[in-house]
């Protein structure tokens, strides 16, 4: 076997690194390359809209395509640009507008994993001839029986496997990710001794195709339609105030809700039907138990055979957080969680990815994404009769 578990020598096997223009792709590519594999980089074009082109922190358009190609040039590699942007259109961009102006708040980094680049990317890289895609994530992946299993990586502060979640098994045993086992610094100081010119390139941020971060912006151009003002309106039934539309708000937002009270007010719930902004206090955001839909199980064994009485095991509803104490429940064909210790500001469309333990070697058992949660009982109930009272 050789360093990426695959039977013949480095150089008989034929790589595809996903190169994005960044230091951790292009550092990928330079070891592999290194190592004798014979290495192909394919950057996709995903998006061109002019603030990308030279926006530090963007990825997968404009300058980040020249560099990749800069990159491939001093490695002596060969390298392709394939035009996915029709493709990133609609499977990204257009489910995340519909998502957010849903209520909801959704991760298109997870949806762009999903499926341009480990459905459609890969699918091309078996065109090509490859062995595996290898891939500048922070995560790890070993064999586990006949297949491969995911882990957490070893800079836990880079750790990317929230945003894998949703790795099938199949591809997940064509996937390498060879900066697993790395710290970031680590990961600098070897592109500076290849000499690499992105060594020292700002790292993209996690929404690539939002300028500034702001998703209203990105919203109002794709749904001019959906800035539709409401009413911003208490959990015990008062109306507060008027919004310019839903897109504005988060589950778990108080600054710059638009309404002065004497009280600290949170969203607390997005009503996309009626157009409403629903506030309250802080602790009406604790929730403890969470619907899950699209389910994608790795552990070992099918999810039916998850014991009636649950699965201790550890979970996070948020990609900063660290892994937290939950039971897994999967009864009559629906999934839930429970979280021991609560969450506040859970929002139907965030991912809750599953791991066995909170350490850093802890192997990721897939996860879903949240359907619907449930709070304390009072708060329920409250949401509940503010619901008759405005049916």
């Amino acid at each position: 076997m050789n360093s990426l578990d695959l039977p013949r020598a480095p150089e008989e096997t034929r790589v595809i690194v996903a190169m994005s223009g960044g230091v951790d792709s292009s550092v990928v590519a330079g070891l592999l390359a290194r190592q004798g594999y014979e290495v192909v980089g394919v950057t996709l074009q995903l998006y061109d809209h002019g603030a990308a082109v030279h926006r530090p922190g963007s990825c997968c358009a404009g300058q980040d395509i020249d560099d990749a190609r800069r990159v491939a040039e001093q490695l002596g590699i060969a390298h392709y640009v394939l035009d996915y942007e029709e493709r990133f259109r609609e499977a990204v961009i257009d489910p995340f507008a519909e998502s957010y102006l849903s209520g909801e708040t959704p991760i298109p980094c997870v949806s762009c994993n999903q499926t341009v680049k480990f459905s459609d990317l890969l699918e091309t890289a078996r065109e090509l001839g490859a062995d595996a895609l290898a891939t500048g994530h922070y995560i790890r992946s070993r064999p586990n029986g006949a297949h491969r299993a995911l882990y957490r990586p070893v800079d836990a502060e880079r750790d990317q496997s929230y945003f894998l979640f949703a790795t099938t098994q199949e591809q997940i045993d064509y996937l390498r990710f060879p900066l697993g086992g790395m710290s970031k610094p680590q990961v600098r100081q070897i592109a500076e001794e290849m000499g690499l010119s992105v060594a020292a390139k700002q790292d993209s941020q996690d929404i690539c195709f939002v300028p500034q971060g702001r998703y209203s912006d990105i919203i109002a151009k794709l749904k001019p339609e959906a800035a539709t003002p409401g009413d911003i309106v208490h959990m015990d039934g008062r109306v507060l105030g008027r919004h310019e539309g839903i897109l504005h708000y988060t589950i778990g937002q108080r600054r710059g809700i638009g309404i002065a009270t004497g009280e600290p007010l949170y969203v607390v719930h997005l009503d996309a039907e009626r157009a409403r902004v629903v506030v309250g206090p802080r602790e009406a955001l604790k929730t403890h138990r969470i619907v899950l839909r699209e389910v994608n199980w790795l552990g070992d064994g099918p999810l039916e055979a998850v014991p009636e009485a649950g699965m201790e095991l550890y979970a996070k509803v948020r990609s900063t957080r660290p892994p937290a104490p939950a039971t897994l429940y999967h009864r009559a064909g629906v999934t839930t969680v429970e979280l021991q210790e609560g969450e506040a500001g859970v929002a139907p469309g965030q991912a809750c990815v599953l791991y066995s333990d909170d350490g850093p070697d802890a192997r990721v058992f897939g996860g879903g994404f949240i359907a619907r949660s449930q709070r304390h009982a009072e708060a329920e109930a409250q949401l509940a009769r503010l619901e008759k009272l405005t049916a």
